[in-house]
């Protein structure tokens, strides 16, 4: 018996199938408080709970930047998009191959390959829009959905045939969704659409590991959903809130669906799954809640960079429990990279952290020396180390230290009663800026309709507190 133990262990790590597969399922600007776990009482979120309650909730868990683009870039590469020059979201640029996640980083996908994964990623991509960059030049064997930043849910407002003709973002979230290289016309609302996707890539390649990224773009606006969800929030006063409540709920019945596929594959126990959001909620758009922090995406704030965060791995994770070390994103790449033996390029170092030995209690002490944020278009910048936070906002000539332990909203700045942990902070800091580079391209923020749109808004904020 032991003899045939032995070689059935050895059988299973010749042909991969002790390797962990992997799901990460990340939404669109969600708040912090969109979600059971982190204590929403007005949208319910059965399935995305379970994760947590299955596994791990994060309660200090963060992205690598606070909006779309760069968050993405980060996480899919296990590296700080300072790194690599990635610091805007990108304009939808067919033609222009240096609008986009560098060809020279390794993703996840690439990674994994050469160790045997088979990977996929269905929805939102957002890291370049040229053939150069598409899923399946980075690493990937699947790709179901769109280029850009943003789409159009209802199939009827999916006119535009060909990804590469579309001019611009607007554009972009005409277009029909990519099968592959191939245009595939419209069938259902969106975020349905790619639920029953990700449902049929685990139940095609479930016999192999694989890694799949469920790259939900809702609950970005535009705000749409079909009557049945709008139909489970009736007591919600029509508006923001309720459509965005409905877009939430879609996105939780298709995390149940993907859940219940691994159960029915008989997968579930071996295969880890992460939720996160990209970056947290722009509550004044989309109608999102980062309650209790401050501030919002695009923040260097807590409410710009703090997620809701969960992982579940039932054959080596506890159940039910709460990790309050800082954690970020970054450290999804390096934990499946871990695990699966995946080779990582000397020249290109990780700066996420493999989790698994933390979160098992073999390691003792925080992941991170410090957690950090450089906003260089807005000249914010911020560092999580411990319990505190500096957060500076150069434009305004501001700098606030926080202990977030005891102040979670950032209402406290206790900048005056600790000069020397604001000097520990800003040489962490500066330590780190040092291997970063500027931006390597222009981002949606330099072109004519976002600056219009952006001096609409200041005019009518001007306005308002005049008033």
């Amino acid at each position: 018996m032991k003899i045939f133990f032995a070689l059935f262990s050895l059988t299973l790590a010749i042909t991969g199938q002790e390797k962990p597969n992997l799901i990460v399922i990340m939404t669109d600007d969600m708040g912090y408080a969109d979600v059971g776990f982190n204590g929403c009482k007005d949208i319910p979120t059965p399935h995305i709970d379970s994760i947590a309650s299955n596994g791990v909730k994060f309660t200090s868990g963060y992205v690598a930047y606070s909006v779309c683009g760069p968050s993405r870039a980060a996480f899919m590469t296990g590296r700080y998009g300072q790194r690599f020059g990635f610091e805007r979201n990108p304009q939808y640029r067919t033609q222009d191959e240096n609008m986009g996640l560098p060809l020279g980083e390794d993703t996840i996908a690439s990674a994994l390959r050469k160790v045997g994964y088979y990977s996929g990623v269905i929805g939102k991509w957002h890291l370049g829009a040229t053939k150069k960059h598409h899923p399946l030049k980075r690493g990937f064997q699947e790709f179901y959905g769109h280029l850009g930043g943003g789409h159009q849910y209802m199939p009827e407002m999916l006119n535009i045939e060909d990804s590469y003709a579309a001019k611009d973002e607007p554009q972009s979230y005409r277009t029909w969704i990519l099968k592959d290289h191939k245009a595939v016309p419209p069938r259902k609302y969106l975020t349905d659409d790619f639920s029953d996707e990700a449902v049929s890539f685990i139940e095609r390649n479930h016999n192999k590991p694989f890694f799949l990224f469920l790259s939900y773009n809702a609950p970005h606006t535009p705000l749409q959903a079909p009557q049945k969800y709008l139909d489970r929030f009736i007591n919600l006063k029509e508006g923001k809130r309720r459509t965005y409540a409905a877009m939430v709920s879609a996105v939780d019945d298709g995390v149940g669906r993907v859940l219940s596929s691994l159960t029915k594959n008989q997968i579930n126990q071996n295969t880890i799954v992460f939720f996160l959001s990209d970056n947290g909620g722009p509550s004044t758009k989309n109608g999102s809640n980062n309650a209790p922090l401050r501030g919002n995406k695009g923040d260097a704030w807590e409410g710009g960079w703090r997620v809701p965060f969960a992982v579940q791995w039932p054959l080596r994770l506890p159940k039910g429990t709460e990790y309050d070390h800082p954690v970020v994103s970054l450290d999804i790449m390096a934990t499946i990279a871990a695990r699966a033996g995946a080779p990582i390029s000397n020249d290109r170092p990780l700066d996420g952290v493999n989790l698994i030995p933390f979160l098992t209690g073999k390691k003792e002490g925080a992941p991170h020396q410090g957690i950090f944020l450089r906003k260089f278009d807005s000249g914010s910048t911020a560092i999580r180390s411990g319990n505190h936070k500096l957060v500076t906002y150069e434009k305004k000539a501001f700098t606030g230290l926080y202990d977030l332990r005891e102040d979670i909203g950032e209402t406290k700045n206790i900048r005056d009663q600790s000069p020397e942990e604001i000097s520990r902070l800003k040489m962490l800091w500066e330590n780190w800026n040092k291997s970063n580079i500027d931006p390597v391209f222009k981002g949606l923020i330099h072109t004519p309709a976002w600056q219009k749109k952006r001096n609409q808004a200041t005019r009518k904020k001007a306005k308002t507190n005049h008033k």
